[in-house]
């Protein structure tokens, strides 16, 4: 058995918390992860649809995990694991701890099953209130600041696959021929903005970029540093179903002036013709499938599940319609705009955005020392950046220096986009 090694961050991110706010915290957190899975039937938390998505039973017991293997076999005195096969079976990508379970065959696992995923999380909660309680009760593991940090990370972990539990459920229930509703509330991804159309302008000029100052942020935030800006607008509002359709119409997916070489080799081989989760029945008038079903485009709402290959091909598009500048932003713009006096409309909550920057390391990064330092950097080589947050992002998890990344062609996300100009 690897052994995990220490974390200790840079930055005290969580020290100002005491146990009972941690512990309360924890409760919440990790309730919103049942609360999630409640409309789900236990076939619908077995099955795999694509290997970039995984099962929601899969979800449920590797949040699980982590607080097992990083925090509880760290500091729980006499730790026993609750399943040994568990360490192996629910492990993602973290080479530092051990095996892992092949990630393309995570639906295939049909045992344990729902009920015994769900007793592993009671279990591993229940020695979770035990180890916060004693260490709040003044019988704190002499490295107790760690303790804390571990856990605002899982809290944090876990708030991630909240949000791949939803796009991943969204996912497998596209490929049923019944394409039923996940649950009946209204679809929360089609509201509308109502923000002003047109541009906010930003001079040249040196700005800081990245996490700083005090809360929780993910390694890869940081560290703080200084970029040179020429002038640029960005749009008030995010590109619309609407204004997506208009792209669609024109024959925006046959052309191969408007793509990248590898977006329309992407496009070719993939036979894309809109963005995922739009169809339609013949010439019949287009959808989009929802976590509520079924429904109509809803022109003035934000276009979701495209890929940055389609975000870029639909900027040169109206870039050659508008006869202007058009392009994706960078991330530092999108980052200053975001922290500028007037804010930037539709930041969070809608889709998330993509950039035109590669997802590489902030000068100076360093990665977090043992198991968890594989938990980003590792990732920085053929993926792109995405900004902000989306209708599937729990609340309080945004931030504005938070550095989502995929790679060019991942759309099941519900990601979108947002124009950038060059000059004022």
């Amino acid at each position: 058995m690897a052994a995990i090694d220490t974390w200790e961050p840079a930055e005290a991110t969580a020290r100002s918390l005491t146990f009972a706010e941690l512990s309360s915290r924890y409760r919440v957190v990790r309730a919103h992860t049942l609360a999630l899975a409640v409309p789900l039937s236990e076939a619908d938390a077995q099955v795999q649809s694509m290997p970039d998505a995984s099962p929601a039973k899969w979800h449920l017991a590797h949040a699980t995990w982590f607080f097992e293997t990083m925090v509880l076999e760290r500091f729980e005195p006499h730790f026993q694991p609750h399943h040994p096969a568990f360490r192996v079976l629910f492990n993602s990508y973290y080479q530092g701890v051990g095996d892992q379970h092949p990630r393309t065959q995570r639906g295939l696992v049909t045992r344990p099953g729902l009920v015994e995923v769900l007793a592993y999380r009671e279990a591993v909660d229940r020695r979770m209130a035990a180890l916060l309680a004693q260490s709040g009760n003044g019988n704190a593991h002499e490295h107790s600041s760690a303790l804390r940090d571990l856990v605002v990370l899982g809290l944090n972990h876990e708030q991630q696959h909240q949000e791949l539990l939803l796009t991943d459920v969204l996912h497998l229930l596209s490929c049923n021929p019944l394409l039923p509703a996940y649950a009946p509330q209204p679809s929360s991804d089609a509201v509308v903005s109502g923000q002003p159309a047109g541009w906010l302008s930003f001079d040249a000029g040196l700005v800081d970029i990245g996490h700083a100052g005090a809360g929780f942020a993910f390694d890869n935030e940081g560290p703080r540093h200084r970029v040179w800006l020429a002038p640029f607008r960005l749009a008030r509002c995010l590109v619309t179903q609407g204004e997506w359709l208009a792209f669609v119409e024109d024959g925006g997916y046959a052309e191969p002036g408007w793509w990248l070489s590898a977006g329309w080799e992407w496009r070719q081989t993939e036979r894309i013709q809109a963005p995922m989760h739009w169809r339609r029945e013949g010439d019949g008038p287009w959808q989009r499938y929802t976590l509520q079903g079924l429904l109509p485009l809803s022109p003035h709402a934000p276009v979701a599940h495209i890929s940055l290959y389609e975000a870029d091909a639909y900027a040169r598009w109206l870039a050659a319609r508008t006869g202007q500048p058009l392009r994706l932003p960078t991330e530092a713009e999108w980052e200053h705009a975001a922290t500028s006096p007037a804010g930037l409309p539709q930041a969070t909550g809608d889709v998330w955005q993509w950039t035109n920057s590669a997802y590489l390391p902030y000068p100076g990064f360093q990665p977090w020392a043992g198991a968890v330092g594989e938990y980003n950097g590792k990732f920085m080589m053929n993926q792109m950046v995405l900004r902000g947050g989306s209708v599937a992002t729990p609340d309080g998890h945004s931030r504005v220096t938070y550095r989502n990344f995929f790679p060019p062609g991942t759309r099941w996300q519900f990601s979108g986009l947002r124009l950038a100009c060059d000059g004022l």
